[in-house]
């Protein structure tokens, strides 16, 4: 093996929109483990393409000293790298609640089955705790799970360089850290080699060496991890801390005057003989916020699409939405019109390039992708929202072109454009950089503190749980849930 793994020799991709600002010099060095590091929309996916050999070059070149072609040698995973596992795509979303449609879905033991080493696949699994996820079907799989199954198939194809985009969101605690233990024991046993996309500087792993920053398609100065950390003029530039004030747009929906957003009475959900909730009791009042606490595969997203009308067991169940029990008449549009809802798997089957702004709108609908066109009454709200979340400058930009900390921002302005009673925000600061981490909690206070909103969190990041939220609620594996 060489001493230098890949080199860079200022690459220009001929398409404009893939193009740094700057030239660019960069290497790999065997033995390095590289943390690319910026803000949402800063160029670090270009690196990652670059890297992967997937744009042709107008000029520079990218010379790579390990022997075989490229791809074969780097691999990368992001989340929306989900697709590839399936082909259900646009209707994974719907199909994951109807069990009847699930069949012939399968495995995470069969489908990796035919491919790798048994061995190796059992070795992996138990080496991230999570042996008992090779007998659930993989439409089943939460999306931190879903992360994990990700990672353990490419690490099964022994890549030399692997890079992974945001690898810890998603993840709960003891996740986090056995990713990166897994890693560091590859790089010493295997060679492995990693390039950590991230937007957060606590992201950075103890194992990585060296750190390349990047802002506004400007690469910064190579440096090892400890200047980095150190650097911390650099991590204020990268990230400025700005005050976050933001005034919202104005409310279009009169305060509610229901007492019970929801009620869940001795709840039990199943897929074949796999209980997920079980004899589950849950209250939420109007204008109550409760963080939603639970590992991985603990049910969080299960007990979501109960509320959200999207799972067809809650009619086999006790539930009320907004003071009416579930099944006595109203409509799955009529619920669906007073909540705002983000959420990793919704994120995933957004899969339409089209304009931001009609993303955004599309929340008026209650639609994956936009069905209807908006008014434009409508559209000057979707707008509002977009400034308020600092991403009006998108508004044109097509949705599949950009970062996917930036489509989590349009996606976080869809959940808020109906002024909704109640707020469902599942991991919705994933993928954002600090400052966009801090804007969209101030945006979600402020909103939770007009009359009559309720509000249901689901973080795994102590730090990011909103100042607002009064209430926790724990779920546990397989066994009865207690607030």
């Amino acid at each position: 093996m060489e001493d230098i793994s890949i080199i860079f020799k200022n690459p220009v991709p001929r398409l404009s929109e893939i193009q740094l600002k700057e030239p660019f010099n960069w290497s790999l060095k065997a033995g390095e483990q590289w943390a690319i590091i910026g803000p949402n929309g800063a160029g670090k996916n270009i690196i990652a393409g670059l890297l992967q050999g997937n744009f042709a070059l107008k000029e520079g070149e990218i010379i790579n000293n390990y022997p075989g072609k490229i791809s074969d040698i780097v691999k990368a995973i992001a989340f929306k790298d989900i697709h590839s596992i399936a082909d259900s795509r646009t209707t994974f979303y719907q199909q994951r609640w109807h069990s009847s449609e699930s069949e012939g879905i399968p495995t995470v033991r069969e489908l990796l089955a035919d491919k790798y080493d048994k061995k190796s696949i059992q070795e992996l699994f138990v080496q991230f705790r999570i042996e008992e996820m090779l007998d659930k079907k993989i439409i089943y799989l939460s999306s931190g799970e879903l992360r994990k199954f990700l990672i353990i198939r490419i690490l099964l194809t022994h890549p030399r360089i692997l890079i992974l985009d945001n690898p810890y969101i998603g993840l709960d605690t003891e996740s986090r850290a056995l990713l990166s233990d897994m890693l560091a024991q590859m790089a010493e046993v295997e060679g492995l080699q990693v390039v950590l996309l991230l937007s957060n500087p606590n992201d950075i792993p103890e194992m990585i060496t060296h750190v390349l920053p990047i802002k506004d398609r400007v690469c910064g100065t190579p440096m090892t991890r400890n200047d980095f950390l150190q650097h911390k003029e650099l991590q204020a530039s990268l990230f400025p801390q700005n005050s976050t004030y933001v005034e919202l747009p104005d409310p279009i929906r009169k305060e509610s005057n229901h007492t019970i957003t929801f009620r869940m009475e001795k709840v039990n959900i199943s897929y074949g003989n796999r209980p997920i909730l079980n004899k589950l009791d849950w209250e939420v009042k109007n204008g109550e916020k409760w963080l939603l606490l639970g590992e991985n595969g603990a049910g969080k997203s299960t007990l979501l699409s109960l509320i959200y009308a999207d799972n067809p067991q809650s009619y086999a169940n006790t539930l009320y939405l907004f003071d009416r029990k579930r099944g006595s008449g109203e409509s799955i549009w009529e619920i669906k019109n007073r909540i705002g809802y983000v959420s990793p798997e919704m994120h995933l089957y957004y899969t339409e390039n089209v304009p931001s702004l009609q993303i955004v709108g599309s929340g008026f609908f209650d639609s994956i992708g936009l069905y209807r066109k908006c008014s434009p009454e409508q559209e000057k709200i979707a707008l509002e929202w977009m400034r308020t979340f600092g991403i009006e400058s998108l508004q044109n930009r097509l949705f599949l072109t950009l970062s996917s900390g930036e489509q989590r921002l349009l996606l976080l302005a869809r959940a808020f454009v109906k002024d909704p009673d109640l707020l469902i925000l599942d991991e919705p600061l994933h993928g954002l950089d600090i400052s966009n981490k801090k804007r969209a909690r101030e945006i979600i206070e402020q909103f939770c503190n007009r009359p009559g909103k309720t509000l249901v969190y689901v973080t795994h990041y102590i730090n990011e749980i909103p100042s607002c939220i009064q209430y926790r609620f724990n779920l546990t594996k397989y066994r009865e849930q207690k607030a």
